[in-house]
């Protein structure tokens, strides 16, 4: 595939290069590059977002994987559109509603792809990983105002893992990683955080979208559930949210005070949004609606 034009995309995360490139057809794509090293992870990643795209959901479709001289890389097709997370807030709170629930129902489709059958029981790897993040949390010279309720929340309610399933997760699900196309739809993008895990701790970055929008988060909770919410779903998620809050901060110290300064309004929230672990319904939630379709 021959190029006439390779413009750097400089937003995100991730430790790959983005690109928009445009084909001699003047068809734009999105081309990701990675060192040589990544090569059986990121072969892997192609491959399962190649599931993904099967499912229907709205995302960029993979195109063509290989290697070249810059490392492994990976084409995509490309979304014309905006950010979720910049222009959901700006709509009516019927729209805001109606794409959350439309980002449940695409979840509930992302996590139809089963996990590999040889992967340890999701009790004891998320034991293991919350264990982690508390021993972190504990470690780390800044600390959050009320932190323990985290992880007394964590250690009162582990019994909650046991028999939990595996699925295909995409690993970092949020209104941040959404974008509203041209035509409307909104598109789910960044797959490359993939992982398997229990499907209800693809929630634990909800606090990103009811930040956002609480009317967006209730229907990503109700869209999932087809507004059949079970009480175990929340106590689920407040255990997840605690183990991913606790590991926030730790993770923000590299990146500097701009991000810690977020991460520590963001505990302060999530403890007022749960009265500090001691009811597992945020106060973000408004409940069952009766129209879940666009205006």
């Amino acid at each position: 595939m021959q190029y006439i034009s390779k413009e750097i995309i400089e937003k995100g995360w991730s430790k790959d290069k983005k690109y928009c490139v445009t084909d001699e057809n003047l068809q734009k794509y999105l081309l990701r590059v990675s060192s040589i090293e990544e090569y059986d992870r990121k072969k892997q990643e192609y491959d399962l977002a190649v599931q993904v795209a099967a499912t229907g959901i709205p995302m960029c479709r993979p195109i063509a994987f290989g290697i070249c001289e810059e490392g492994v890389y990976s084409v995509q097709s490309w979304i014309d559109g905006v950010d979720a997370e910049e222009t959901i807030p700006q709509l009516s709170e019927q729209a805001q509603y109606a794409y959350g629930f439309e980002a449940g129902q695409i979840l509930k489709k992302i996590h139809t792809i089963p996990a590999p059958e040889d992967m340890e029981p999701w009790e004891v790897y998320f034991n293991r990983k919350a264990d982690y993040k508390i021993n972190q949390y504990k470690a780390c010279p800044i600390q959050y105002k009320g932190g323990d309720h985290f992880i007394e929340y964590i250690n009162s309610h582990r019994e909650l893992l046991k028999g939990r399933p595996r699925t295909y997760q995409h690993g970092d699900y949020h209104i941040g990683n959404m974008m509203i196309g041209t035509d409307g739809q909104l598109y789910i993008i960044d797959f490359d955080r993939n992982d398997f895990g229990d499907p209800w701790e693809e929630f634990n970055r909800i606090v990103w979208g009811a930040q956002a929008s609480p009317a967006f988060a209730t229907g990503m909770v109700n869209g999932y559930f087809d507004n059949q919410v079970p009480h175990l779903f929340w106590e689920l998620l407040a255990l997840y949210i605690s183990s991913n809050t606790l590991g926030s901060v730790p993770w923000a110290i590299p990146f500097g005070e701009e991000q810690i300064n977020v991460m520590l309004r963001q505990a302060e929230e999530v403890l007022s949004w749960y009265d500090n672990m001691q009811n597992v319904v945020p106060t973000w939630y408004q409940g069952i609606k009766q129209s879940h379709t666009l205006p």
